[in-house]
């Protein structure tokens, strides 16, 4: 999985953070009003058959016009391209032990937590 270019994750964050599916309009103009960015309608829709074919939205088709939503939730992608980056490192050890020596102290304690058998 790739990651994201801006005007990607901005669509992603306002997909993500919406209770219902969205059409390009309506992305377009929440974008404005978030002042984020001034797109064109047919941007959007370049960018959202963009993220359509990277598996991060799902396009409704029996709707006009035509409606999206994210694939997965925002934890769930950010946890992909962490396996990511960690899949594509030579020494795995050592990428994780530079992750966790990052980790603040409240971050190593929930990352004790998960690994517990009963965690989360």
């Amino acid at each position: 999985m790739a990651g994201l270019g801006d005007l990607e994750r901005d669509i992603m964050n306002h997909l993500w953070e919406a209770d219902s599916a969205r059409s390009a309009s309506e992305i377009r103009d929440a974008l404005a009003v978030d002042a984020v960015r001034d797109v064109a309608v047919t941007t959007v829709l370049t960018v959202l058959s963009r993220l359509e074919k990277k598996k991060l939205v799902e396009r409704e088709r029996s709707t006009r016009p035509h409606r999206y939503a994210p694939t997965q939730s925002r934890a769930d992608h950010t946890a992909s391209l962490m396996a990511e980056a960690l899949d594509s490192s030579e020494d795995r050890e050592a990428a994780l032990a530079r992750f966790v020596g990052s980790v603040s102290a409240g971050e190593a304690e929930l990352l004790r937590r998960l690994l517990e058998p009963n965690g989360q």
